[in-house]
């Protein structure tokens, strides 16, 4: 599972900047990468790690801005395309998955 944080997040004063700040460098400790600038992605071996993950999300949500999180498959997310001037781009780096039978 994927988890994917899009956010929007006002950065007109010195304290809005820092608050936005902090919220980039608190998603990249949790284990986030980013997509694009204001879309960070994280891959999650179970559906519980990421509800955990997901909640660490909303712990430290800035007083202002608009923050939304939601989660999809691997199978989902591999169905993505990307395109940069109508070539395909890259994928983010997708982590080696261990089946336990």
């Amino acid at each position: 599972m994927w988890v994917i944080v899009f956010f929007d997040l006002p950065t007109d004063t010195k304290a809005e900047r820092r608050a936005a700040s902090i919220f980039r460098k608190n998603l990249i400790k949790d284990g986030f990468t980013m997509f694009q600038y204001s879309i960070y992605v994280r891959c999650c071996p179970s559906r519980e790690n990421n509800e955990v993950h997901t909640k660490r999300v909303k712990g430290f949500l800035p007083d202002t801005g608009f923050v939304v999180v939601f989660s999809i498959t691997d199978k989902q997310f591999g169905m993505m395309e990307l395109f940069n001037k109508a070539k395909p781009a890259d994928r983010p780096d997708t982590p080696q998955q261990l089946e336990l039978f």
